[in-house]
């Protein structure tokens, strides 16, 4: 086990701060008008209530042992290791993971966004499938802009919930916008955090600029830059490859928020990096020996009433 300095322990408790703040209701701007995209618009990736998060540990290391935690943390309790450092990947064993709609949507549409989150299947052995039931991921185009929740966290969402969302998308989106924002947010619900909070990446922005460019066309306020943007993650707790800005992962980040004024480029599609990682991640084909570590519908609310907490998980 590894003890992590002062330093990076201050980290990771301010990181706790921020995700605690973000679970206890903040409101996102809606400007009512789901039929339009943002191509600016950026990603959440949606935080379980504070409450769950022992237990989403617990499940997802059930899910997957190799998501287990692998640092002692002096001075940080249990869940709160949990939160920080259990992976949330689904494991190596070929999965399909069930699709549903909680609005009424064109049976051509369904398909043309089942297709793009099957992207990843080119590479990797996990799949998704419409089903005519509750799916394990439940879609909605409402307000809310563009999130999902992360890996096995979605087996925690009350399932007249989505756990991803797709504001405003429809057939007559462009096919660069589907690739985009909908390989995106799959890459989420298989466990990939964003790869513009890889430190190198990180320290690339001034944050002063940040503050200013996310209020103005996100709308959002310096804690949730400071979440989604400026909080570096953890060297120790991430499986992965080398930061990556031409990542489908990663945000598209202009120069008017960089220390030295060159654009972080982000990814418009699955690159090659991403593709083989997937498939060592969630191979085609089990093998015995793999060890991935070596390698409420329209609401954007992220939280609900405890009554409503899935109990069969």
């Amino acid at each position: 086990m590894t003890t992590l300095d002062k330093e990076t322990q201050d980290s990771l408790l301010e990181i706790l701060r921020l995700a605690g703040k973000i679970t206890e209701g903040t409101e996102y701007p809606d400007d009512g008008q789901t039929g339009q995209i943002d191509q600016n618009a950026g990603c959440r990736i949606m935080p379980l209530p504070a409450r769950l998060w022992d237990k989403a540990a617990r499940v997802a290391v059930r899910t997957n042992p190799v998501n287990s935690p692998q640092l002692e943390l002096p001075g940080i309790d249990a869940p709160a290791r949990a939160t920080l450092f259990v992976s949330k990947y689904w494991g190596p064993q070929p999965k399909q993971l069930s699709v549903s709609f909680l609005e009424n949507t064109p049976a051509d549409l369904r398909a043309r966004i089942v297709s793009h989150l099957n992207a990843w299947n080119e590479t990797a052995g996990i799949s998704f499938a419409e089903t005519a039931g509750t799916g394990d991921v439940r879609i909605s185009r409402g307000p809310g802009g563009y999130y999902s929740y992360l890996g096995t966290d979605i087996k925690l969402i009350p399932q007249n919930r989505q756990t991803m969302n797709l504001q405003g998308f429809t057939m007559n989106t462009p096919e660069k916008e589907f690739r985009r924002v909908i390989r995106h947010e799959a890459g989420h619900t298989l466990g990939f955090p964003h790869e513009h909070m890889r430190r190198a990446l990180v320290e690339r922005i001034d944050p002063e600029k940040a503050y200013v460019y996310f209020l103005r066309t996100q709308g959002w306020p310096r804690d949730m830059v400071d979440q989604q943007v400026l909080t570096p993650l953890g060297a120790n707790s991430i499986i992965g490859t080398e930061p990556d800005q031409d990542s489908i992962m990663c945000y598209q980040l202009p120069g008017e928020i960089t220390k030295d004024g060159q654009p972080i480029v982000g990814g418009l599609d699955i690159n090659q990096t991403d593709a083989a990682f997937a498939g060592l991640i969630y191979p085609k084909v089990l093998h015995e020996a793999a060890n991935p570590r070596e390698v409420h519908a329209a609401s954007p609310s992220n939280d609900w009433d405890p009554s409503e907490d899935p109990t069969d998980v």
